[in-house]
């Protein structure tokens, strides 16, 4: 018996809302029928976060996106095109094969070591960053103490889901003293300081594959650590990368932020 002739569209809708984002798209090409069902807003706001409008309504991006696209359409847009929130500081977007949710700290969002010295860091701005500023580590002479911190609260990633932290990050067109840096890199709860360590370098020569990669948008990104939000109740996870032991010049590191985001693998 066809399904399609047994079922009405609203039904065939409510199963397929209770598979995947990538199921539905396979659905929608089994025919005219399915693909009514699988385009539906019913199916595709339960692929959406519950609280999508109103992170869409405190982001600096046009509210009108709740209006004017399907839900299949904003779904898409949000994966494609990452929001800015918190007074442009952070990111929003969805992972496109889940829906589960991804943010990024901007340089600004950050919590950045004598980041307001000019002396030691200078603020910039760069057409391919999503943030209206990056923070570029300018040149040093002396002993250098370096930290990186981003405070995301566990409250608002996605359940039950595995999650990674990335330094998002480039190289200006002097650089020097950075490449055999070994950096110390964490990612845990604030308060419970009792994860282990990675040591990545900023010199992809240099660093483990899986630790180092390319990412499509022309920046670089280093893996800090990962981290297990099984109900976002566990107050505020901390993504921190340093070093405390140097001594010499340093200089052309841009940092545009700090993204949380599920691990996959």
């Amino acid at each position: 018996m066809d399904i399609t002739n047994a079922l009405p569209v609203e039904c065939i809708s409510h199963i397929i809302s209770l598979t995947t984002p990538r199921d539905a798209c396979r659905l929608a090409v089994v025919s005219p029928i399915f693909k009514s069902a699988a385009d539906s807003d019913l199916v595709w706001e339960k692929f959406l976060p519950t609280a999508y409008k109103l992170i869409i309504s405190n982001s600096v991006s046009s509210s009108s996106l709740i209006t004017s696209l399907s839900k299949k359409d904003l779904y898409f847009h949000l994966c494609r095109q990452p929001i800015l929130i918190n007074n442009g500081t952070m990111s929003f977007a969805l992972e496109k094969e889940t829906g589960k949710k991804c943010y990024m700290v901007g340089a600004r969002g950050l919590c950045i070591e004598l980041g307001s010295a000019p002396n030691f860091w200078e603020w910039t701005s760069l057409p391919e960053s999503r943030f209206p500023e990056v923070a570029e580590l300018a040149y040093l002479l002396y002993f250098w103490f370096f930290e990186v911190n981003a405070r995301i609260e566990t409250r608002i990633l996605s359940h039950k889901t595995n999650y990674a932290a990335y330094l998002v990050f480039k190289f200006g067109k002097s650089i020097h003293g950075l490449q055999s840096t070994d950096f110390v890199s964490g990612v845990y709860i604030e308060g419970i300081n009792d994860k282990e360590r990675q040591r990545p370098f900023l010199d992809p020569s240099r660093n483990t594959p899986q630790l180092f990669h390319n990412r499509k948008d022309g920046w670089m990104e280093i893996e800090m650590g990962e981290f297990f939000n099984k109900n976002g109740d566990d107050g505020t996870l901390l993504c921190t990368l340093f070093d405390f032991d140097r001594f010499g010049s340093s200089n052309g590191l841009i940092i545009q932020g700090i993204e949380v985001r599920p691990k996959k693998g």
